[in-house]
Formats: C-alpha cells, sequence, structure tokens
C-alpha cells in the first residue's frame, strides 16, 4: 500500500475529488457534512489499475486547521496537490506546499479540479511554477471535474506512475506510529490510528507509549477496513490495544517498538526556507502528528537548537517544520540532526557548536557518528537511527577506530607515569584508571589492557616494567641462588636482609621475576613446570615426604608448592593425602 495526503485550498474540491477516486466519503464528522467542510483528518482508499493500493489521507484546507493538516500530512510520504480550475492558486494551496516542501516530500501530483467551470491551463501554470519551486521539483499534472467524471481515468493512470515511482520501505525496521486519531469501539476497547510509515506490526506485539512509556498490547490491525494479522508500512492501519485507557493517548502520541527509540528535549536542527530570517524564540514544531511548543535557540547561519518540555522519541534525519501561530505560517523547515547535542555552559559555546554542526549531513552514517562521539553503547546509536555493522570493543559499547587506539596510548602512559611516582606500589587501580582517561564503564578499561600491559589482582600494571635499582639487584640474588637449586627457596632471614619484604616480592611477581607461594616463599616463575618433571617420576600416587625428598627440598617448601600445584589443578589430592599427577 502506498499513503497520498491530500493538499489545497479550502473549497477547492479536495474531499469531492477522494470521494470520486474512491467511492467513500472521507468526511467523517458530522459537522464536516454539515458545513461540508473538512475539518479534521478524513480516509478513504481504493486499489488501482496497477493492482497498488493507496489510502488518502484527506487534510482540511482552512486556515483555521493547519494544525490538523500538518498531523495528516506529517507522516505521509507523497501528496495530491488539488488546485480549483476557477479559483487558483490561494494563500492555502501556498501554506500546505510549503509545509511539504519544509518536511522534503519529494513526491507529487497536481489536480486541477472543476475544469468543467474555467479553463485548466491558467490555474495549471501558475501551480506548477509554484511547485517546481519546493522538494516536489516537477509533478504530474491532471485536468478533472469530479462532477462530470472528466480526467478521473487520467487521475488514475498519474496515481499508478506516481506509486510506481515511490521507493518501498524497510518491513524490518522499528515501528514509529504517530496516532492521529483514538477512540473507544463498545465490545472492542481502545482503538488508536496512524500511518504506518516503515516496520511490521503483527497481533500480539508488544509496543511503548511515548511520551508516557507505557507498554500495550496489539489485540487486532485493521487496515482499509479489513482485518488483519499482520501489517507492513506504508499503510493506513488502526490498532486495537490493551493496556491502556482512552485518557492515555491522544493525537501527537505515538507507539514505538520497545528499546529502540530515544525520547529527548532538546535536538539541534538544520534549517531552511528561513535562512537570514530572524526567528522567534518560541514557535510550534509540528513533526508526525505531532504539535509541540518549543523554544528556539539560533546556532549558526542555517542551525539551531530546539528545546520542549516533555520528550519526544526523535532520530536523526527526521524532517519536521517550525511554525508561526501568530502569523498564521511556516518559517521554515527542520533537519535533526543530533538528538544528543552537547551543554552550551562556556562562552563561545553556542559558535563553536554552529561550526561543528556545518559538518553534519543530516544522514544517520555509523562513522560519522562514532567519531563525533568517540565511544557510544550500541542500543543508544541504533535509537538514533543509525544502522550499526562494527562490532563492539566490550559489551556492547562501539568505539570510533581512531579514539579507541588513543585511549589505548593514554593508558599505556598513565600506566607508566603511576609506576614511576610510585614504584613499589601493586600497580594501577582500575578505577584509578577509569577516571584518569573519563570512562563510563570499567569493562571498557579491562577492553584497553593489552601487552605489555597486565590485569594483576584488580590492578594494571607493566609487565616489562624495570624494578628499581636496589630491588633488582636483591631479586637477582634470589633468583641466581634458585638457578643452582630451584626448590630450596631462601630463609626468612635472608629475605630480611636483602629487604624483601611483601611489597617488594609483591612488584618482583607482577614482574614476572618470582613465583610467591603461602607466606614468605618465594621460587622461580618456572618452578611448577619444574617439580611436575621430578614428580612425574615417582611411583603415583605419592606421599608429601616422597616428594620433598624427589625435590631436593624441606617440608616448609614443598608443602606450599604441592598445594599450589593442586589450585592449578597438575596434581590431585586424594583422600589418603597422596597425591598423583594429573593427566601425566
Amino acid at each position: 500500500m502506498q499513503v497520498i495526503a491530500t493538499a489545497g485550498h479550502v473549497d477547492h474540491g479536495k474531499s469531492t475529488l477522494v470521494r470520486a477516486l474512491t467511492g467513500r466519503n472521507p468526511d467523517r464528522l458530522r459537522e464536516e457534512r454539515r458545513r461540508s467542510m473538512t475539518i479534521d483528518l478524513g480516509f478513504a482508499w481504493t486499489t488501482l489499475d496497477s493492482g497498488e493500493e493507496i489510502a488518502f489521507v484527506d487534510v482540511p484546507g482552512h486556515e483555521n486547521f493547519v494544525p490538523n493538516m500538518l498531523a495528516g500530512v506529517g507522516p505521509v510520504p507523497a501528496a495530491l496537490i488539488v488546485v480549483a480550475a476557477d479559483g487558483g492558486w490561494m494563500p492555502q494551496s501556498a501554506e500546505h506546499v510549503a509545509a511539504l516542501d519544509a518536511l522534503q516530500v519529494r513526491h507529487g501530483l497536481l489536480a486541477i479540479t472543476r475544469s468543467d467551470l474555467a479553463d485548466p491551463a491558467p490555474a495549471r501554470t501558475q501551480a506548477l511554477a509554484e511547485i517546481r519551486a519546493t522538494s516536489l521539483g516537477e509533478v504530474d499534472s491532471v485536468a478533472v471535474s469530479a462532477t462530470t467524471g472528466f480526467g478521473l481515468d487520467h487521475l488514475r493512470g498519474a496515481l499508478v506512475r506516481l506509486t510506481q515511482g515511490m521507493s518501498r520501505p524497510d518491513a524490518s525496521a522499528p515501528v514509529r506510529l504517530w496516532v492521529d486519531r483514538a477512540f473507544t469501539i463498545r465490545g472492542a476497547g481502545l482503538v488508536v490510528t496512524g500511518t504506518l510509515p516503515q516496520g511490521r506490526i503483527k497481533v500480539g506485539d508488544e509496543l511503548v507509549t511515548a511520551p508516557r512509556g507505557t507498554r500495550v498490547k496489539v489485540r487486532g490491525i485493521q487496515t482499509m477496513e479489513r482485518e488483519t494479522d499482520d501489517v507492513a508500512g506504508v499503510a493506513r492501519v488502526a490498532l486495537n490495544l490493551r493496556g491502556l485507557t482512552r485518557d492515555a493517548i491522544g493525537r501527537g502520541d505515538a507507539l514505538l517498538t520497545p528499546e529502540h527509540f530515544l525520547g529527548t528535549t532538546v535536538c539541534d536542527v538544520r534549517l531552511h526556507s528561513a535562512v537570514g530570517e530572524r526567528l522567534p524564540s518560541t514557535l510550534m514544531l509540528h513533526i508526525g502528528a505531532v504539535v509541540r511548543p518549543v523554544h528556539v535557540r539560533p546556532l549558526g547561519e542555517d542551525t539551531a537548537r530546539l528545546s520542549f518540555t516533555s520528550a519526544l522519541p526523535l532520530r536523526i534525519g527526521d524532517r519536521a517544520l517550525l511554525r508561526d501561530p501568530g502569523r498564521r505560517r511556516i518559517v521554515a523547515g527542520v533537519a535533526v540532526l543530533d538528538v544528543r547535542p552537547p551543554q552550551l555552559r562556556r562562552r563561545g559555546a553556542a559558535a563553536l557548536r554552529a561550526r561543528q554542526l556545518t559538518a553534519f549531513s543530516g544522514t544517520p552514517a555509523e562513522a560519522l557518528e562514532l567519531a563525533r562521539r568517540g565511544l557510544i553503547r550500541r542500543p543508544m546509536l541504533e535509537a538514533m537511527g543509525v544502522r550499526v555493522t562494527s562490532t563492539p570493543v566490550a559489551a556492547d559499547w562501539l568505539a570510533d577506530p581512531g579514539h579507541w587506539q588513543e585511549l589505548s596510548h593514554r593508558l599505556a602512559a598513565v600506566v607508566s607515569d603511576f609506576a614511576a611516582a610510585q614504584p613499589y606500589s601493586d600497580g594501577l587501580p582500575l578505577e584509578t584508571a577509569r577516571q584518569k582517561l573519563a570512562l563510563p564503564d570499567l569493562v571498557l578499561v579491562r577492553s584497553l589492557i593489552r601487552p605489555p600491559l597486565r590485569l594483576h589482582d584488580g590492578r594494571i600494571v607493566h609487565q616489562d616494567a624495570q624494578l628499581p635499582p636496589p630491588l633488582a639487584t636483591s631479586v637477582q640474588q634470589v633468583r641466581e641462588a634458585l638457578g643452582s637449586a630451584p626448590f630450596r627457596a631462601p630463609e626468612a632471614r635472608v629475605l630480611e636482609e636483602l629487604r624483601l619484604g611483601e611489597r617488594e616480592i609483591r612488584r618482583a611477581v607482577r614482574a614476572g621475576l618470582l613465583l610467591h607461594l603461602e607466606g614468605r616463599i618465594v621460587l622461580l616463575p618456572d618452578a611448577p613446570e619444574r617439580a611436575l618433571v621430578q614428580l612425574r617420576r615417582l611411583e603415583q600416587p605419592f606421599t608429601v615426604a616422597e616428594a620433598t625428598r624427589a625435590l631436593d627440598t624441606t617440608r616448609r617448601v614443598s608443602l606450599p608448592l604441592l598445594n599450589h600445584l593442586d589450585g592449578l589443578h597438575l596434581t590431585h589430592r586424594r583422600e589418603d593425602h597422596r597425591r598423583e599427577v594429573v593427566g601425566r
């Protein structure tokens, strides 16, 4: 299905034309029928000769109901612009087309109605010239009369060509349905309607409302008055919802795929159609079916920051418009550039931000967003509207490659500086490293640790770091003694004479020069492998005494060493306290 909105001045025959094309009266309100004027949004649908189903969102043309018109045009990808041959181009014709231009709608069709009452050529010429200067560009045009039926077949053919030129939306995309109507039906409960631009909704799906954040379940779906189990955009849909009351949702609210959108109260945008114009500080923002007062803070010639009181589920690349209700005119189109912009606290921050925004295209590109943000969680980046293909650096964290490499270098420097300032310390604590690098999560610090850095008991050490000269001399003496007698650990008295206390021993262990067992027992790092060579030669299983003799040491050393081997699962202690080498 494709969905097309009407656009045009009041009483130029939009609803009459839709009724002639579809056989349905889009004016659903009694007051509309009484006044022969569309006040709120109307809907009708038909099937073209190509087999394509199209739905029309019929919008009001009177200037008093422009917000209702914008609610209908907002989520729709194409427009049928209606200009009466006997009326020509009028103020609301201009405002409706300005709205389409502000929203960057690129698919349109011009219908010159009442061609039985006046020559359609002058109205067609002026309308095409006005439309040509907008995002719609060159459009097809057809002169028609809904009263006599003149030109309707040509219009249907033009609609076929229009829909064939429109892109097909992504059915796998997350759902964002702007609600334009909400009502209750006896026996069914709450029903909401809207235009689904992309994504798919199935019966049983769970959606979340914005801005309230209420979880609801889809208990029924209807499109073009037909019940269905699922529907994909673009489509006009009516959803029967469970878990929500009528007063908890209305026009301008949204139904979203959970965890796929960010609510924001501030965004940076690019403006068009307003370059050089001084904007009022307060305007009305129209996006989807939303009408929301916003504070406008100009940043650069064509950029601004918008702030609003309640959160909106916006994404990078969204199109909206700003309207001045006092002057009753659209003042600017809006392209959303950033939905998580930095705060502007310092002097000159706004000018700096304006310069930064010149590089923002309004297209959600992963590489560009990572380069701007350095680090960001994957779900948040996806919720901004960015399609992610890169692999996280840690957990669900994504990083710009250049920034990640810089962090790795900075961590090495921080560890080296810490070791130089505190040579006998146990290493740089993880939390201290996180704070010095200003990282949001410890898991990022752990992922940055790579040789020659390593993690030892919750601290980061440099495995190639040089020992202070006095300590290096003492450790070397121990290593030389163990080189000739690998299992005769030096007595505590000897360690004291060499000034090797607990802190110094830990420092030597981190440097990979010693192995520390229970108490004050130190051996060379390869002692476990050497011990296994000797223990495999024993008859299995063996006793502690047998192991002590085989290792040419004392029980003071052999027992802690055997316990260490047990802990490494290199030996196994039996119930009779004898041991055996595992996998010998």
